[in-house]
């Protein structure tokens, strides 16, 4: 999602223009270079988790499983996260509809993603997928009336915040089976309390934050940050500035 940055604290801190675009881009990056998303979609929809569990005490269950191919990924947010989770999608055969306060139809019309309105994303998506930051407006957005919008039986993805959601609204959600599943790799939490409901569901994905630790992220992150900061003492506008 693109936003505004003008007078924003970041980890309570004012910073400059040009740190904040390191931090942006890092950010962004990082969490490019995981494999979460398209990795929690893939895993809820093959019931992954109970097959392995299940295969490893002995039972060897043929579970039903939902293909990507012909469903509805719905993207909460289309900016560089979520443009680039569009194209990872698109070997899959799928739709891929996005909602964004501020669209971008040019990325869209090239990733081959349907812009369409917050409502048309919530009723339409087989697997939900948020990418949004933490703001006011977005605090326990994924609360009890959001989720009774979303299309039954559908799944809900999130990497971004755990702030997003309602934990107690998406409990609800899951033992009622409004909702088939959610992969989780963040809780606003963390880590979450033992006695947290959502980790005693079985279709529930957890892990513990990880969407951004892979190999390839770490380094990246570190030649980025040089660059940024290099650009800087030379005098040199930095490649990822904000503002």
């Amino acid at each position: 999602m693109s936003l505004p940055v003008e007078n924003k604290l970041w980890g309570g801190f004012a910073v400059a223009g040009a740190l904040l675009s390191v931090l942006v881009a890092l950010s962004q990056r990082s969490v490019l270079s995981g494999v979460m998303l398209g990795g929690g979609m893939l895993a809820l929809g093959r019931n992954l988790v109970e097959a392995a569990v299940a295969a490893r005490s002995g039972g060897w269950p043929r579970l039903q499983g939902t293909s990507l191919e012909g469903r509805c990924v719905g993207l909460l947010g289309f900016g560089a996260i979520g443009r680039q989770v569009a194209r990872r999608l698109a070997g899959f055969g799928c739709r891929v509809l996005a909602y964004d306060p501020f669209p971008d139809a040019a990325a869209a019309a090239e990733s081959g993603v349907e812009l369409a309105s917050f409502n048309q994303v919530l009723a339409q998506a087989d697997f939900l997928s948020l990418h949004l930051p933490v703001l006011p407006e977005t605090r326990r957005l994924v609360n009890a009336s959001f989720l009774a919008q979303m299309k039954d039986g559908a799944c809900l993805v999130n990497t971004a915040r755990g702030e997003l959601i309602d934990e107690s609204a998406l409990v609800e959600a899951l033992q009622s089976g409004k909702l088939r599943g959610a992969a989780l790799d963040v809780f606003p939490v963390e880590p979450p309390p033992a006695d947290n409901p959502l980790l005693q569901l079985p279709q529930v994905l957890v892990t513990p934050h990880i969407s951004s630790h892979t190999d390839v992220a770490t380094r990246n992150m570190g030649s980025m940050a040089l660059a940024e900061c290099l650009a800087v003492l030379r005098g040199e506008t930095p490649r990822y500035r904000v503002k």
